[in-house]
Formats: C-alpha cells, sequence, structure tokens
C-alpha cells in the first residue's frame, strides 16, 4: 500500500467527511441552540455540499488549485464564522503545497494541516481552552504530525488526529465560552459542547473512514 492521498483517496476523505456531518446535523444544531441560532448543522450541511461539489466539478485540478478554490467556495456559503474559518483553513493549504501537486505523502499532508491551522489562528485569536473549534483542530493538527513524524502511516495520522479532535471537543463541556455568540451566555454555556469543535472531530473522524476505505482496510473501528 503506498502511503500517500491522491485524488481518489480525496474525494473519499471529503466524502467520509461529508457522511458524518449529513448523520449529525441535527445534533450539531441542538449544540447550538444552547450558545447561537441553532443553525449550525444547517450551516455545516452547505459547507460539506460545497467540499463535495468543488470535487465533482474539477476531477483533474491539481490540490493546491483545489484546496484554494474550495477554501474561496467555503468563505462564500452563509455558515458565519464556521465557513469563514474553515474556508481559511483549506486555503491555507493550499499554500503549503506545490502547484502542480496531485498527491501527498504524510509529511506534505502534515505541512499543509500546518499551515491551514495557521491561516485560521492569524484569522481568530481563540486558542485551546476557549471553547471553540480550535478545541478540536489544534489537538488534531498536533496529533497528526506526531503520528506521522514518529513513522505512522497517514490513515494511522488521521485516526491519531480524529481521537484527538474528538477528546479535545468532549473537554469543551466543561469550558466557559471566550470567543464568538456564545461568549454572551457566559457561564451558562458550561455543560454544553461546543459545536464548532463537534463539526471539526466529525470532520476528522470522515476523513480517517474515507481514507481506510479507499485503501481497501476493513472498516475501522468507531472512534
Amino acid at each position: 500500500m503506498t502511503d500517500t492521498v491522491d485524488r481518489e483517496a480525496l474525494s473519499r476523505m471529503i466524502a467520509g467527511a461529508a457522511a458524518r456531518i449529513r448523520a449529525e446535523h441535527a445534533w450539531l444544531s441542538d449544540l447550538d441552540s444552547v450558545v447561537g441560532d441553532g443553525d449550525h448543522g444547517t450551516a455545516m450541511l452547505r459547507i460539506v455540499d460545497c467540499l463535495e461539489k468543488a470535487l465533482a466539478d474539477s476531477p483533474a485540478e491539481p490540490f493546491p488549485a483545489w484546496f484554494g478554490r474550495a477554501g474561496w467556495n467555503v468563505m462564500d456559503t452563509d455558515g458565519g464564522a464556521s465557513s469563514s474559518l474553515l474556508g481559511l483553513f483549506f486555503m491555507g493549504m493550499a499554500d503549503a503545497i506545490d502547484k502542480q501537486i496531485s498527491s501527498l505523502d504524510g509529511a506534505g499532508m502534515a505541512r499543509a494541516f500546518a499551515a491551514g491551522l495557521s491561516a485560521v489562528c492569524k484569522q481568530t485569536a481563540a486558542r485551546r481552552g476557549d471553547k471553540t473549534m480550535m478545541d478540536a483542530l489544534i489537538p488534531a493538527v498536533d496529533a497528526f504530525t506526531a503520528a506521522v513524524n514518529s513513522g505512522g502511516e497517514i490513515v494511522k495520522g488521521l485516526e491519531e488526529a480524529a481521537h484527538a479532535a474528538r477528546s479535545g471537543s468532549e473537554s469543551t463541556r466543561e469550558m466557559t465560552a471566550r470567543h464568538g455568540r456564545a461568549r454572551f451566555v457566559g457561564e451558562k454555556s458550561r455543560g454544553h459542547q461546543d459545536p464548532g469543535s463537534a463539526s471539526i472531530a466529525l470532520m476528522f473522524e470522515g476523513f480517517y473512514v474515507g481514507l481506510s476505505e479507499s485503501q481497501g482496510e476493513a472498516p475501522p473501528c468507531p472512534i
């Protein structure tokens, strides 16, 4: 098995993420109803639709062009802060990839994830502990990088990233929101999982499942 993500594998990763969001979008909106407008699940549906459409519309496009265009398209969706920050994440990934690349090895994927995270960090002051998507995104990128740097294959890196994102998201239940709309409810946000972090966890779970399937492995155990 070649340890790279090519166009087909990327498509399966995105499809996996989309499937997880579609399966749990009502739950995401329920989480958001505590601290926001209750529409986060619907916003995430638009975002994953946009990602899948971007792949379908350009089957032969090199990775940097696709990540950049997909990022712009996500930013154009009506998804509030989620679409803005996730759009920046994919656009940032494009900046770390050579222009004609159509596959990524583990090190390349780690650089792309790190560049995406850096782009998001430049836009928001939120970090771990602030009860936002960053509580899942930062540990996910860190875990993936650590896994591939220690010799793990990409699929193992994504498994570690998914576990880290899920753990990070679940930890937000005990936090008080300090950024975004949720900060206005203050202490009332304690006891409730942050919806943005939950979405990131679902997406990385989907990336892991999608890549496992694309490589012909047995269906992975639930995260």
